[in-house]
């Protein structure tokens, strides 16, 4: 299916659980956001070395303040902290980039465009070492 970006469509369901926005489980509407949640699950497993579904589900839930308060690199697969200090730089920059996809509310989500130019340009330094970043401050930093 040809999504039109700006219009709404309208079709049976046909995708992944676990990778699909948590919009489509009331409404059949597909748009771009509902790919950018999908780009935010891929990503951030490929970051994990896991399907995040536990992860993200705990983390937009109010009751659970847990996992917010957990350390990124207790997330991240292990192999990605024994490489230079840069990559783990650009890990934290790419995980802050999926959490934004991943927001509850569509219109939060930045578009792919944003995105793409997010991944090509220069991401700022990192000012925190890995090992003490809370998944809480990758949340709320607003990256796009």
């Amino acid at each position: 299916m040809l999504l039109l970006s700006d219009s709404s469509n309208k079709a049976s369901f046909a995708g992944t659980f676990g990778y699909t926005a948590p919009e489509l489980a009331y409404t059949t509407q597909m748009n771009e956001k509902c790919d950018v949640y999908s780009f935010g699950v891929i990503t951030l497993e490929l970051v994990m070395g896991t399907h995040p579904c536990n992860l993200i589900s705990s983390l937009w839930s109010l009751s659970s303040s847990d996992d917010h308060d957990k350390l990124l690199k207790d997330v991240i697969d292990q192999r990605l902290l024994l490489s230079q200090n840069q990559v783990a730089e650009s890990v934290v920059y790419i995980t802050m980039l999926a959490f934004s996809c991943l927001h509850l509310n569509p219109k939060s989500r930045p578009t792919m465009q944003q995105i793409s130019s997010k991944l090509t340009s220069k991401h700022p330094l990192v000012s925190k070492s890995v090992s003490t970043i809370k998944l809480e401050e990758l949340l709320s930093n607003n990256i796009c």
